[in-house]
C-alpha cells in the first residue's frame, strides 16, 4: 500500500513536468548575455546578507531569489509542501529529502514566478524588494551538510596518464580499472565553498634519492579538475541502487577542485591510498545545478570495453556535455587558462558510480557528495591537473608575466568554471569554484 507521501510525490510528478527547461522562456529579471544563470537554470544554494541567518536561494541573472521569503509570502502554497520550513534552513538537506518530484515542482514554480509574462511577482513591488538581492551583496555558504564524501577515479585519460608516469605505458591502468569505478572515502570536513582560502599543507615527503623522509610544506601543490554530484535521497543499510534508479537519488552537480599535495601523496599512498595529500581541502562551487536543468545536455558515454558486469550496465545517455576551464591567477599578474576539458570524457558515469558504491549494501544519506575524479581529455590542454599538464614538472607552463608554473605557487588563485552550451537551448552555467593558496602556517 502506497504511503501518503509517495502518492503526493506521484501527483506532483504528473502535474509538474520539466516546464522550466523551455528554451523560449524569458524572465522579467534582467539576465545578461552569456550569463551562467538564465531562467532555464535556476540552481539552488545557501546565502546570507548583512550577517542575517543563512537560507535557501536560487540564482537568476545577477540576482539571488530568497526562497525563504517567497515561502513566507505564500508563493509556494499551491505545492502543499510536506515541510514549509525547508527554505529557512542553513543547508538544503531537508529540502532535498522531500524527493525528486518536489525538486521538479519547486523549480517549475520558481520559473513560473520569474517569467516575463507572469505579473504575479513581477508587478508586486513590495514582494520583489523582499526577495531579490544582487549577487555581489550576498555571502555564499556550503549548500549542503556533507555527511560523507567519496572521490572516484573515472577518467581513463587521467588514469592512463598517471599510470604511464609512474608504472610505464604497458602497465598504465591497474588490472581492475576497466571493470569497476575505483574510488576512495575522502574527508568531508575539509570541503569548502568557493572563495575560501587554503593554506599550503605540510607533511612527510621523501625524495627518490633520500634515505629518510622529511617534514615540510608541500612543494608539489596541485589542483584536480573534477565535478561532484549531491545525493538527494537516502537508502537503508543493505539496499543497493540500480543504474536505472540512480538519478532519482541525485539532486544535482557542482564544480569540484580536489586540491592535492603530490609529494605527500606519493610517499603515503602505499598501501592504503590517499590520506593527508588529499584531505586538507576541496573547493566546490556554491550553486547546485539540478539534474533537471542538465537534461538537454545528455550525451553518450565512451564505449566501455570489455563489457561491464550486469549491475553496471545501463540504458540511454548517462553522461553530460559540460565544458570546463581551469584558470591560474597570480596575485599581481595576469591570469591564464591552463586547462580546457569536458565532463563528457568520463569513462564511468554517475549512474555506474552510485550503483557500484551501493552494490555491497553501503547506505547513502542526503547531502553525501561524490566527486568524479580528475577530468582529462585526449589533448594535452585538456589534462585536468598540473601533474599531467607539466608532465611531473618537466614541461613548465609559461605565464603571461614571464614566470613559469610546474605546480601551484603561494598566493596563486585557482579558478574552475563550467557551463553547458547547445544550439537551440539556453546556456547553463555553474558559476565558479575558486581558492587562493596562502603559505603554510
Amino acid at each position: 500500500m502506497e504511503s501518503s507521501q509517495l502518492k503526493h510525490q506521484k501527483k506532483l510528478t504528473k502535474a509538474f513536468m520539466i516546464e522550466a527547461n523551455n528554451p523560449d522562456l524569458k524572465s522579467w529579471v534582467e539576465v545578461p548575455a552569456n550569463s551562467d544563470f538564465p531562467i532555464q537554470n535556476l540552481p539552488f544554494g545557501i546565502f546570507s546578507i548583512n550577517n542575517a541567518s543563512p537560507r535557501a536561494g536560487v540564482a537568476i541573472g545577477n540576482f539571488v531569489l530568497d526562497l525563504s521569503v517567497l515561502s513566507e509570502l505564500g508563493f509556494f502554497n499551491q505545492l502543499e509542501l510536506a515541510d514549509n520550513t525547508v527554505f529557512h534552513k542553513h543547508q538544503l538537506n531537508d529540502f532535498m529529502a522531500l524527493g525528486k518530484p518536489v525538486w521538479t515542482a519547486v523549480r517549475n514554480r520558481i520559473s513560473e514566478l520569474l517569467r516575463d509574462d507572469n505579473p504575479e511577482l513581477r508587478d508586486n513591488s513590495d514582494a520583489k524588494r523582499q526577495v531579490l538581492y544582487p549577487l555581489q551583496m550576498v555571502q555564499m555558504h556550503l549548500p549542503v551538510r556533507v555527511g560523507d564524501y567519496t572521490d572516484f577515479y573515472s577518467s581513463i585519460e587521467h588514469a592512463t596518464n598517471v599510470g604511464t608516469m609512474f608504472r610505464g605505458k604497458e602497465n598504465a591502468l591497474p588490472a581492475n580499472w576497466l571493470h569497476l569505478p575505483i574510488g576512495y572515502h575522502g574527508r568531508a570536513s575539509s570541503i569548502v565553498v568557493s572563495g575560501t582560502p587554503i593554506h599550503r599543507p605540510k607533511g612527510q615527503t621523501k625524495a627518490d634519492d633520500a634515505d629518510m623522509p622529511t617534514y615540510q610544506p608541500s612543494r608539489l601543490l596541485d589542483f584536480e579538475l573534477e565535478m561532484a554530484f549531491i545525493v538527494g535521497q537516502s537508502t537503508q543499510l543493505g539496499e543497493s541502487i540500480s543504474t536505472k534508479k540512480a538519478e532519482e537519488h541525485i539532486f544535482g552537480m557542482v564544480l569540484f577542485n580536489d586540491w592535492s599535495a603530490r609529494d605527500i601523496q606519493k610517499w603515503e599512498y602505499v598501501p592504503l591510498g590517499p590520506f593527508l595529500g588529499k584531505s586538507f581541502a576541496s573547493t566546490i562551487s556554491p550553486w547546485i545545478v539540478t539534474m533537471d536543468a542538465l537534461e538537454p545536455f545528455r550525451v553518450d558515454s565512451p564505449v566501455q570495453d570489455p563489457e561491464v558486469l550486469p549491475y553496471l550496465q545501463y540504458e540511454g545517455k548517462k553522461n553530460f556535455d559540460i565544458h570546463l576551464d581551469v584558470i591560474i591567477q597570480p596575485e599581481n599578474g595576469q591570469e591564464k587558462v591552463v586547462c580546457q576539458s569536458n565532463f563528457k570524457y568520463m569513462y564511468w558515469n554517475m549512474a555506474q558510480q552510485l550503483a557500484h558504491h551501493t552494490v555491497n549494501g553501503c547506505n547513502i544519506n542526503v547531502g553525501d557528495m561524490c566527486a568524479s575524479g580528475t577530468i582529462s581529455g585526449k589533448d594535452e590542454n585538456s589534462y585536468g591537473s598540473m601533474l599531467e599538464l607539466t608532465w611531473r614538472g618537466s614541461k613548465p607552463i609559461a605565464m603571461p608575466d614571464g614566470s613559469e608554473r610546474k605546480f601551484i605557487n603561494d598566493n596563486d588563485t585557482v579558478v574552475v568554471k563550467g557551463y553547458c552550451k547547445k544550439e537551440g537551448f539556453a546556456r547553463i552555467g555553474f558559476g565558479s569554484a575558486s581558492g587562493k593558496v596562502f603559505p603554510a602556517v
